[in-house]
């Protein structure tokens, strides 16, 4: 049966860990807040209305493409494709294709932040490796000036986080979104946890200072898996509501 993603990929690794996917998407948060397109979010309402139960739904589609069968993945990817379409319709008007490939390479760059950060560095051949499954997603849907690899992709990132991002009313309007949802403690928790993995761009536009509360506390969470402590440390700082979903984000184990 062919799949998507290889099942040895590190790719699988990365998305298989709910305190990975976490860290993947605290950091989209903070810098999709930052997009010039984030207007198109507050088209639709979802965003604003429920930060945390869109970050779900985009996980679910995320995870239809790196664990399931090539087909299905197939199909996942248009059914994103036709949902984005919908919504051009509705509007009348073209998400900008720069805005398509800011959020493919946003889930590029932070499934490497987020490993980096809790578990090792990345070889060049798994970088690439984690290029490459998010590049042919891009393809299915049909994004175009995509570069070839994850060499070429670096400096086009960078380009792209200068030219794509600044601070809006859209910014200021998600992170009280954000914190409404959290509630104080946990929103803070939040943006320590940011400062991690955000580009250093990101985290001038937001103001935020390059030390985070969290960075000493890392290592500590890190010796907690090995002993299993880590789900009672995620029952704390994690809202009641989603640690059943959170918990079905574990599927690879060390």
């Amino acid at each position: 049966m062919q799949v998507f993603v290889a099942e040895n990929s590190v790719v699988r690794k990365i998305w298989g860990k709910s305190d990975t996917v976490l860290f993947i998407f605290a950091g989209a948060a903070a810098e999709f807040a930052l997009n010039k397109a984030v207007d198109w979010l507050y088209f639709t309402g979802k965003l604003p209305a429920d930060p945390i139960g869109r970050l779900f739904s985009t996980v679910k589609y995320a995870r239809k493409i790196i664990f399931a069968p090539l087909a299905d993945a197939n199909k996942a990817i248009d059914t994103m494709r036709h949902i984005h379409s919908a919504v051009e319709s509705a509007r009348g008007a073209a998400i900008p294709a720069w805005a398509y490939r800011d959020v493919l390479f946003m889930l590029i760059h932070y499934s490497i932040a987020a490993y980096e950060l809790l578990e090792h560095p990345l070889s060049d051949a798994e970088k690439e490796e984690v290029f490459n499954v998010f590049y042919r997603v891009g393809l299915r849907m049909g994004l175009v000036e995509l570069p070839a690899n994850y060499k070429n992709w670096q400096p086009v990132r960078q380009a792209h986080l200068v030219e794509n991002l600044e601070r809006s009313k859209y910014t200021d309007d998600l992170f009280l979104q954000y914190k409404k949802h959290l509630g104080g403690i946990r929103y803070r928790i939040l943006i320590e946890a940011q400062k991690l993995v955000v580009p250093h761009r990101v985290a001038v536009l937001l103001q935020f200072n390059r030390f985070s509360l969290l960075a000493p506390a890392v290592p500590i969470y890190k010796w907690s898996r090995s002993v299993g402590m880590d789900r009672l440390i995620k029952a704390i700082v994690l809202p009641a509501a989603y640690r059943e979903q959170i918990a079905e984000l574990d599927v690879v184990k060390d």
